[in-house]
């Protein structure tokens, strides 16, 4: 693996963290954003509509800075022609099949807005709500909360949920997510960040097929048509999910041979990282562009990251600088709980209790390499 050098700066210097308006929904709704930018060339803008990482700025190794997330320019195309670019989303996180899951006892139905399946919390996900900004401050960490509740009932989980999104940047080029939830009956929850990068900058001719992803996860969870994992916990030594070693994205993508990759179009599908659940984020993976040199390292301490190769996009969205996004412009790595654990009791738990709050702080780590 190539030797990476982080873009560090003065321990002296500080981020700064700017409040600005970022225009307005169709329904008059205004729309504010903060920047947050280190004093090496690294930014991020978050939105308040979704909480979302609306670009992510970092330079490559010639020191040219690039915005590596898709997405809009505008908050209203956000609403307009809705995708998953950089929002918070939840209150589940992937896909829950049949949009059912039972707690103690009781059956709850949600919305099914992925053909049989309730997707990443369901029609009106966190993801497209006005979120409140309760802080923003600058300093060694420049830094931006925003709060939403979700009352009982909505999308049809139980439980009076309030959510905190936290978004931390530093000099070293390391964005810390802190999500924090609470209830007041039992629910579930899982929440993560949908960014979809390409280290080219977005919109780039070549995409993401020649950057080079490693995954320190020796399993795997297979999907049946609906996309919706087995159960099983493959290995994937020998396949063609094996990101042990580092691996060109495009390299098997297109691969038909194997069945999972004919389902998912490509990859999407969740990898067991070796590291389980854990109190403080470690690697959940490291994705090196060898042609600019920017390197993105995401860290989580969930037990699994959905790993996305941008399948669905069919040039029918256009992005940021009037960029037509296609099949292979963007991936995303989502660190969470397995997809459908709240029906897989042998994925652990996603269930949020009452005095027992919920938290995932998750990292991406941007760096060049030398």
């Amino acid at each position: 693996m190539a030797c990476t050098a982080a873009l560090g700066a003065s321990s002296a210097m500080a981020a700064t963290a700017e409040r600005a308006a970022f225009g307005t929904l169709p329904d008059g709704t205004a729309v504010e954003a903060v920047t947050l930018t280190g004093s090496n060339g690294v930014s991020a803008r978050i939105m308040t509509l979704g909480a979302t990482l609306q670009s992510f700025n970092a330079p490559d190794r010639d020191g040219k800075v690039a915005d590596i997330t898709l997405g809009y320019d505008d908050a209203t195309t956000y609403v307009t022609a809705p995708n998953f670019w950089g929002q918070t989303v939840g209150r589940y996180a992937n896909r829950i099949a049949g949009g059912r899951f039972t707690i103690d006892g009781k059956p709850y139905q949600l919305p099914l807005n992925d053909k049989t399946n309730s997707l990443h919390g369901g029609t009106k996900g966190f993801d497209k709500y006005v979120w409140r900004i309760t802080d923003v401050k600058s300093g060694p960490q420049a830094s931006v909360t925003m709060t939403m509740r979700s009352a009982a009932g909505d999308q049809g989980y139980p439980g009076t949920l309030d959510v905190t999104v936290t978004y931390s940047l530093d000099d070293k080029g390391a964005l810390t997510i802190d999500f924090q939830a609470k209830t007041d009956a039992p629910t579930i929850v899982n929440l993560t960040n949908h960014a979809l990068f390409d280290l080219a900058g977005e919109g780039s001719a070549g995409g993401i097929y020649a950057q080079r992803m490693t995954v320190p996860a020796a399993r795997y969870t297979p999907v049946n048509q609906a996309l919706i994992p087995t159960g099983e916990l493959a290995p994937v030594a020998g396949t063609v999910f094996d990101f042990t070693k580092p691996r060109a994205i495009g390299q098997s993508v297109r691969d038909g041979r194997d069945a999972q990759i004919v389902i998912g179009r490509g990859y999407d599908h969740n990898f067991v990282l070796d590291k389980g659940a854990t109190k403080e984020p470690e690697l959940a993976a490291r994705v090196e562009d060898p042609a600019s040199g920017r390197v993105l390292e995401v860290l989580t301490t969930e037990p699994g990251v959905q790993f996305y190769s941008g399948n669905f996009l069919d040039g029918s969205l256009k992005g940021k600088s009037g960029h037509v996004y296609r099949m292979g412009d963007g991936f995303a790595l989502e660190p969470q709980k397995f997809p459908n654990t709240p029906n897989q009791p042998s994925f652990g738990s996603a269930r949020v209790d009452p005095g027992k709050p919920y938290h995932h702080r998750m990292v991406y780590r941007v760096s060049v390499a030398r």
